[in-house]
This record gives structure tokens, C-alpha cells and sequence, in this order.
């Protein structure tokens, strides 16, 4: 099956169920925030090599963490009470953006500039968040991601110091849940996340998770 190529004047994208086995959908289009929220609306996500064509991908077997079941390892419980802990929400969203580009830098990042622009303009309407974690009242980490209705879409993480951000994401899935958001779309499988309680879900239960708590932008 052919990919699709997108046009930079339409805004609209194929249907999600004709990605390719690996996940990916179409091919070029821009990154403008309108076309970005209806990617993530539909389950639909950029991700490409700085400096190359965009890629658009929704694959069929969605790796989420459920917020209120998030695992929280013995080691871990131990690590955050022997520190002082506590998160802010949007500190600098374009620092902690660029920390995790830098970090993936040596052995390759989807995070260029392009990049580094759109999301900070989905972050200027309200779309995308930055979490930052504290130890000790130093930075230790962090992440960044989409947030729409009540689905938090993981986009990359950061950590300065050990642990720190394991310790964001436990933080931040804490205070998801007791706001009621359904899910955390970790969008690919790391044994890192599965350790924190991730799981694949099908596209079927996927979509129709999707459909019923993003509720409109």
C-alpha cells in the first residue's frame, strides 16, 4: 500500500486505519498547529529526522500508561523519600524541550528546530506542557508532551540527575489521575516505560478511548 503524501494547504490526513504495518501514514504536510491538533485527535503523530521530508505515523498497537496505575518500583518509593520532591508545570517550556533534544543528540534525535517551533507554538495556545521535577531544589529532570481533553500524548524526557525523570512522570501520572485523565500515550514500547506500568492496548480500544475523553478542542 502506497503512503500518502500530504499537501501543505490541506490540512487533512487519511484515514488512520491504512498506516503501514510499521505505523507510518503519510508523508509531508507542515507542522502549523491546526494540522498538529488533528493528527493528535486522531491518533496520528510526527516523528522524522531533523532536515528530512516529515512523517506522519499511527501505529495499530498503542503502548500506554493508564495514569492510576502507573508502577511505582520498591527502589524508586525508597529514592523519593529520601529526597525532597516536587514538580512545576510549564517552568520554561522551551528549556526543557531543548534538554531533551540535547540529550538524544549523540545518538540521534527527531527534535530539530521545526520541531522545537511547533510544539512551543501548540504550547503558546494551551495544547502542550512541559513537567519539570525537583530533588533537593535542584532540576532533575523533565518531559514534555500534548495535552488534549483528557489524554496526556508523551513526547520525549530528560533527566539531569539520577532518576529524575522517572521521578517527573510518577509525579506528573499522579496528579493526572486525580484529574481523570484516561491515558498517557507513550506512542512507542520501551522496556523503560514498560517497567512504570506501560501496556499495549489495540487500535480498537485505542480510538474509541480516544474519541470518547479528548471531547473536542
Amino acid at each position: 500500500m502506497p503512503v500518502f503524501r500530504l499537501s501543505k494547504k490541506d490540512i487533512s490526513f487519511p484515514d488512520p486505519c491504512l498506516a503501514e504495518e510499521d505505523g507510518l501514514l503519510a508523508v509531508g504536510g507542515d507542522l502549523r498547529p491546526e494540522r498538529l491538533l488533528m493528527a493528535y485527535t486522531n491518533g496520528i503523530f510526527p516523528w522524522y529526522n531533523p532536515g528530512e521530508e516529515i512523517m506522519w505515523w499511527c501505529p495499530h498497537k498503542r503502548f500506554l500508561i493508564f495514569p492510576d496505575k502507573i508502577h511505582v518500583s520498591h527502589s524508586m518509593k525508597k529514592y523519593m523519600k529520601k529526597h525532597k520532591i516536587h514538580i512545576l508545570l510549564n517552568r520554561d517550556f522551551q528549556d526543557t524541550m531543548h534538554r531533551c533534544r540535547v540529550k538524544r543528540e549523540e545518538e540521534g534525535t527527531w527534535i530539530g528546530d521545526e520541531m522545537e517551533e511547533a510544539y512551543f507554538a501548540l504550547h503558546k495556545r494551551g495544547f502542550a506542557v512541559s513537567v519539570e521535577a525537583y530533588e533537593d531544589e535542584e532540576l532533575a529532570g523533565g518531559l514534555y508532551g500534548v495535552l488534549i481533553g483528557k489524554c496526556f500524548f508523551g513526547e520525549s524526557m530528560f533527566s539531569e540527575k539520577e532518576n529524575g525523570s522517572k521521578t517527573a512522570l510518577i509525579v506528573f501520572a499522579k496528579m493526572l489521575a486525580e484529574a481523570g485523565f484516561c491515558f498517557i500515550d507513550c506512542q512507542f514500547h520501551t522496556e523503560h516505560l514498560e517497567s512504570m506500568g506501560g501496556q499495549y492496548v489495540s487500535w480498537r480500544k485505542y480510538e474509541k478511548l480516544l474519541k470518547n475523553t479528548w471531547n473536542g478542542y
